[in-house]
């Protein structure tokens, strides 16, 4: 095939893949010559409410695809922005999912959703600092809402603004006592802190709640292997995780605390045990 013949293929694949939507209606005459008319297809409609829900059940990967079609069909839909932004948060696009997240702020600046998105994307990338006026405004606004408080009190600890984060927290419990997820964030902040024996009690409190989730009782058996505790740390992990995900983890916590001792020092989790949890 010649390099011409070639370019004409791949033209004529580009268009039939939907690239252009156009429809040659019969030529007309125009001053004399004859020109092909062409007509716009039809716009796509949003998906029915019984596609967006069977969506949100679906895989990250697949929820950030079909979010986005729907910003493509209407840009300034506020839940697709939102759902675009989830997705792509959970598929480890942090800077993508805030921007996604503060591009729907300029639609509806009020958005709490957003709002919170936007935060959450920040605090996953490491870089709370840059999520604390949105989620800010967002605690403003809804001032009965405790994930706001939540998110912030992570956001503070992240830039070190500890009396702050405490606050955050305490207030959030307040509004929601005994919420696994405040719970479990002002654990994870004490156990970074070398206080995996406060941690601890958070943490056992997080896990007693009927809503508690399985990452929870996962940090609850890393502050207890931390400690020491290394049977019920195995117990929980051995339910909660399959096989080979187990002794990864128990691996992993082996030496952490093997470290941890040889220097003298109390370990503090990384980033590593949440990849191995695989959450």
């Amino acid at each position: 095939m010649s390099r011409t013949v070639a370019a004409v293929a791949i033209l004529i694949s580009t268009l039939s893949a939907g690239t252009v939507h156009a429809q040659v209606r019969p030529t007309v005459p125009v001053n004399g010559q004859t020109a092909p008319q062409t007509q716009a297809a039809a716009p796509r409609s949003p998906a029915s409410a019984e596609q967006r829900a069977a969506a949100d059940r679906m895989d990250p990967l697949t929820r950030s695809v079909f979010w986005a079609r729907e910003q493509e069909v209407d840009p300034r839909d506020p839940v697709a922005g939102v759902k675009a932004a989830q997705a792509l948060r959970e598929l480890g696009q942090h800077e993508q999912a805030a921007a996604t997240a503060q591009g729907v702020l300029l639609v509806q600046p009020q958005n709490v959703e957003a709002m919170l998105e936007v935060g959450r994307a920040h605090i996953a990338r490491g870089q709370g600092f840059y999520g604390i006026a949105a989620l800010e405004q967002a605690r403003d606004l809804t001032p009965r809402d405790w994930r706001p408080l939540s998110l912030l009190g992570v956001a503070y600890h992240q830039v070190k603004r500890e009396a702050d984060a405490r606050q955050a927290w305490n207030t959030g419990l307040t509004l929601s006592p005994d919420n696994p997820e405040i719970l479990t964030n002002a654990a994870m902040a004490q156990t970074e802190g070398g206080d995996a024996a406060g941690a601890e009690t958070l943490l056992r409190r997080a896990a007693a709640q009927p809503n508690a989730s399985t990452k929870i009782r996962l940090n609850l058996a890393l502050v207890l292997g931390l400690q020491g505790k290394t049977a019920e740390a195995e117990q929980i992990i051995r339910r909660d995780l399959p096989p080979e995900m187990a002794d990864r983890n128990l691996a992993w916590l082996s030496a952490r605390t093997a470290a941890g001792a040889g220097n003298g020092t109390s370990p503090t989790p990384g980033r590593t045990w949440s990849s191995l949890q695989g959450r």
